[in-house]
């Protein structure tokens, strides 16, 4: 029903924190592709150094194809470009490696078309460097970007874990956490995924956000906000636009 009034123009946006299969199904029957977009994508902001990078797909599309990932990289292009205001985003290809010959058979033909692409391509971003502001836009297959997902978050739960059991072991731990206190707390929002509310669908013809399944109050709250500020960068407009030029 949420997705019926997006399609009829009586909501601008549709915000779900239920299973991520059934909306984007849902979203592809009620809503449909954008004309020209093969398979939509989840995008994900990420915490750098520096601010935050877009990542997709983040679990839509497990199997892709190399034509499926150049696609991902120019949504993910038009997404970074209205939302930090860049006007070349960096687009870099998750990949094990960064040399050109690294990969495998996907990650070796998708860099080839980033390469001939008119995108910003600065190359394979690995592991290690997704955090550190290689790029603004990294772009990898749904098992890819699922798993890197699902790590991230259990790392972020671990370390904030292992510094409450490891503050309490003696007095002085305990009095420099107190000393820390504002500190941490700010580390733990930029790494919260609750800040950052919903992750958009990308392709579809209407603002689809994906919320995580043990969203609490605050998170759909920020889901809401995140899917206003997608309408008002008229983000589906921007990527309609670019395919139909």
């Amino acid at each position: 029903m949420g997705l019926s009034l997006v399609k009829e123009g009586r909501a601008d946006a549709f915000v779900s924190a239920g299973n991520t299969g059934a909306v984007m199904s849902s979203a592809l029957f009620s809503l449909g592709r954008i004309k020209g977009i093969h398979r939509p994508a989840i995008a994900t902001l990420f915490p750098t150094t520096k601010g935050q990078s877009i990542l997709l797909d983040m679990g839509a599309n497990v199997d892709c194809k190399p034509e499926h990932l150049l696609q991902f990289a120019s949504m993910g292009h038009y997404y970074a470009k209205a939302h930090f205001g860049s006007k070349k985003p960096r687009v870099g290809l998750f990949n094990i490696g960064e040399e050109a010959e690294k990969g495998n058979e996907l990650s070796l033909q998708t860099y080839e078309l980033l390469k001939q692409s008119d995108l910003n391509f600065v190359g394979n971003v690995e592991g290690k460097a997704v955090f550190f502001d290689a790029a603004d836009v990294i772009v990898c297959d749904g098992f890819v970007g699922n798993a890197l997902l699902k790590l991230g978050e259990g790392l972020a739960s671990f370390i904030f874990n292992e510094i409450k059991a490891e503050v309490k072991t003696d007095f002085r731990s305990c009095l420099g956490a107190m000393l820390m206190k504002p500190a941490l707390k700010r580390l733990k929002k930029k790494m919260d995924y609750e800040e950052f509310g919903a992750a958009p669908l990308l392709g579809v013809k209407g603002v689809c956000m994906i919320a995580h399944g043990s969203s609490k109050a605050r998170a759909i709250k920020n889901a809401v906000l995140a899917a206003k500020d997608i309408v008002d960068q008229e983000l589906v407009q921007s990527i309609e636009s670019s395919l139909q030029g």
